[in-house]
């Protein structure tokens, strides 16, 4: 009998109460916290657990907890998870990991001096199409990757960022921290690592709303030869309208669309077609937008396989580190090229 594991949320917020309600599918919520006290209270009064309001007395006062979910604000994760790392528990940090290199190394050396397992939430692995095209690459289906072509194009109006950490280069980070670190995680995952790129960006439409881009474009030069392109906007007009991954192989081609890379929408592949792919589950639904694939129940059930099974785990410490460290060689071009106009 698999043994009953016991969960805490740091952060109380949407994404927080998301994963309380698969904590409750997988184990027992005990502790909760916020510095925003209410939001701890009315957390815990839900799922009947125990609110604090800094993740230090909780950390000190809850020595049975298994897991410490991260669910605070990006520029947070690296030292929210360093802590619960030290106090003796395992860890899943929402993404991004964090927003700089240097704060990802930090976490991955802690969890090993801890000995303790460093999880990152990278759910859009689990859409059907992703884990179909994944699997195709790695038995040779496709043959060898010539080119990726990745386009995110999504709306984040001003009302998204009011009153908000989103926006601030210190909490926030980026368009391609918080809006599409996923996918650029997919890019890693299915084409390769990435040695090389030139990078274009601005902010066109968010200026005295956000500090940093709402748009860029990439050319990228990855490790095994293959070269491709990011397009990247929240200027998308009214609504998200695509994100999607198209990939040219020597014997075939794909792309994986939708507005949240939840659609096999083109296959071509020598001798071989995708078929009675599973229906995925729906988008995650914030009230005027939608973001990214909710399969926070997958990663759960992961993180019982790796706590209860010696499973795998599903995005690791350093696949984390090498999304932040493709995001921050993006970043670094843009800023320069800026710098020199």
């Amino acid at each position: 009998m698999k043994k009953e594991l016991k969960f805490a949320i740091v952060g109380c917020g949407r994404i927080g109460n998301r994963h309380a309600g698969h904590i409750k599918n997988n184990g027992t919520l005990k502790a909760v916290c916020d510095i925003e006290f209410n939001k701890a209270e009315a957390l815990a009064k839900e799922y009947d657990a125990q609110p604090y309001a800094s993740i230090e007395e909780m950390l000190s006062n809850e020595p049975e907890i298994d897991l410490v979910a991260i669910c605070t604000p990006n520029g947070l994760h690296a030292k929210h998870t360093i802590q619960s790392l030290q106090a003796g528990f395992h860890v899943l940090c929402e993404k991004p990991m964090a927003i700089n290199v240097y704060d990802c190394g930090e976490m991955i050396k802690v969890a090993e001096r801890a000995n303790k397992r460093l999880m990152i939430v990278k759910q859009n692995r689990f859409n059907p199409p992703v884990e179909a095209v994944k699997k195709i690459i790695d038995d040779g289906k496709l043959g060898k990757i010539y080119s990726a072509q990745l386009n995110c194009f999504w709306n984040r109006n001003p009302d998204y960022y009011k009153n908000s950490w989103k926006g601030t280069l210190d909490l926030d980070g980026g368009t391609l921290y918080t809006q599409f670190s996923h996918f650029i995680d997919l890019l890693y995952w299915i084409v390769g690592d990435v040695k090389n790129v030139e990078a274009f960006g601005g902010n066109f439409h968010h200026q005295g709303i956000t500090e940093f881009d709402d748009n860029g474009v990439i050319a990228l030069e990855f490790y095994n030869g293959a070269i491709g392109t990011i397009n990247y906007t929240v200027n998308s007009h009214g609504k998200n309208m695509e994100g999607s991954l198209t990939i040219f192989g020597e014997k075939g081609t794909v792309k994986i669309g939708g507005q949240y890379l939840n659609e096999l929408e083109y296959q071509n592949i020598e001798g071989y077609k995708v078929e009675n792919l599973p229906e995925g589950n729906t988008a995650n639904n914030y009230g005027q937008y939608q973001g990214s694939m909710s399969n926070h129940d997958k990663v759960y059930e992961n993180v019982v396989e790796v706590l209860t099974n010696d499973g795998v785990i599903s995005a690791n410490g350093f696949e984390g580190l090498k999304t932040v460290e493709i995001i921050d060689k993006i970043y670094q071009k843009i800023t320069d090229r800026n710098k020199s106009v």
